[in-house]
């Protein structure tokens, strides 16, 4: 019967696309951006998607994940899912915008139209069988897959009213990782940290904490004597596929080189129980004291060990894993440092492709960059501002300015945009023929929204 299901499935694909899932933020564990290679959109047709806008009852203002030809209810369907601020998690049927399943915290009521909300964008479990997904009462919660059932709900904040859900959810190696931030305004206290959890029975495993580092397990905030150095770029935690370690980037906080690290990229165990290795800014007081969160964005890794590290700051810097120190007082290190487009604030996550590409989004436009010889050569750019960029069938995908751009990715030509409304921390998704995006603005409290499906 499942292969059955399955091949009925497949003969749905669009030609040229191949039956693919987009499983979690930016696709994979590492947070590449890079998606499927075949998605059935070509620069050619691209241009040719129908919208069709799907009325919400709440904002996504997260990206959605995907499943291909899963059984719901008892039949097959591909799949979205979304998660809303305030915490609904609802599977929406890729080939009609029907809602097919809806889970509602039972706490919805205490918080809905406030401003206490989530960010989280979920995660499918690599069964297919379920997925994770974060709430405002800053729970992480286990759902089935063909019926939305809660399958187990874990605390990983002892104050929810200061520490927010916001960071994309990641899994591996058996674990669920999230990370926690703090709300606009940094009302203190809040510390940020990275738990990881038992996927099949919800258990606390490990938990590292930015600030009062020194403390094991989850801290109230209010017990600890430093606040801040929240981990809120979309894509933390990233997985380094080589070893399991978790890279993240902290924000605005206090930092010794000893207990708290604010501003810094920080490489942790894979069980989210200790720091391995950190890197840490000259600069680091200074970012503090101006409000120029280093962890405005996450770690996106290049080939052969590298990495680029962005910022509130306008600025990109390389770093390589292998040379950064262990847990001291020591800063400094970077490789190379180069400009954003237009020197703006970066909120966004860098898409990285094939390893050696790197596309970069802030307000002020798009660029690319080739990484070789240890260095990042400029490729093209252009004045288009918008959110994360992902790379999906030999394009490049952009949401912002009012569209979704389309790009070729070796030369930046634009082959097509697709019209969205406003987005804030949304990025699209594409697979098998489809680009799929939220629209909204979390910080406007709504409880309606839009996702926007093209195919």
């Amino acid at each position: 019967m499942r292969l059955a299901l399955a091949a009925l499935a497949a003969a749905l694909l669009p030609v040229g696309a191949q039956a693919a899932d987009w499983p979690g933020f930016d696709y994979d564990t590492a947070r590449s951006g890079s998606g499927p290679v075949a998605t059935g959109i070509t620069a050619a047709n691209a241009g040719h998607l129908v919208r069709r806008k799907v009325q919400l009852d709440g904002t996504v203002d997260s990206a959605p994940i995907y499943l291909h030809g899963v059984t719901v209810g008892g039949s097959v369907h591909d799949v979205f899912f979304v998660t809303t601020t305030y915490g609904r998690t609802e599977a929406i049927d890729a080939a009609t915008g029907s809602v097919l399943w809806r889970y509602v915290p039972a706490t919805y009521a205490a918080y809905a139209g406030s401003p206490q909300i989530t960010t989280m964008t979920p995660q499918a479990d690599p069964s297919r069988t379920a997925i994770y997904a974060g709430e405002p009462d800053g729970r992480i919660v286990k759902l089935a897959v063909a019926t939305g059932k809660l399958l187990w709900s874990t605390p990983i904040t002892r104050d929810p009213t200061h520490e927010k859900l916001a960071g994309s959810i990641n899994v591996s190696r058996g674990l669920v990782l999230a990370a926690t931030d703090g709300y606009i305004g940094d009302a203190p206290p809040y510390q940020g940290h990275v738990v990881s959890l038992n996927a099949t029975t919800g258990a606390l495993v490990g938990v590292w904490n930015s600030l009062c580092s020194n403390r094991t397990g989850i801290i109230q905030p209010s017990t600890c004597g430093s606040s801040d150095s929240a981990m809120w770029g979309r894509s933390a935690p990233v997985v380094d596929p080589a070893t399991g370690d978790l890279l993240l980037a902290t924000g605005n906080g206090p930092w010794n080189g000893r207990t708290d690290w604010g501003d810094s990229v920080v490489v942790v165990s894979p069980d989210a129980s200790h720091l391995l290795r950190h890197w840490t800014p000259w600069d680091e007081a200074q970012l503090n004291d101006d409000d120029q969160d280093l962890g405005s964005t996450a770690p996106a890794l290049l080939t052969r060990g590298y990495f680029v590290q962005g910022g509130k700051d306008g600025k990109l810097r390389l770093l390589r894993l292998q040379t950064l120190p262990g847990v001291n007082a020591k800063r400094g290190g970077e490789l190379q440092t180069i400009s954003t487009p237009g020197g703006a604030d970066l909120f966004s996550e860098p898409a990285v492709w094939q390893g050696t590409w790197i596309f970069l989004v802030d307000d002020a436009g798009t660029a690319a960059w080739r990484f070789a010889g240890g260095r990042l050569h400029p490729a093209w750019s252009n004045g288009n501002g918008g959110t994360s960029p992902v790379v999906a069938g030999g394009l490049v995908y952009v949401a912002g300015s009012g569209a979704i751009h389309v790009y070729v990715p070796t030369t930046g030509r634009e082959v097509a945009t697709l019209p969205i409304g406003e987005v804030h921390w949304q990025s699209p998704i594409v697979v098998d023929g489809r680009v799929a995006a939220a629209e909204g603005n979390s910080n406007d409290h709504s409880q309606n929204g839009v996702l926007d499906i093209y195919q």
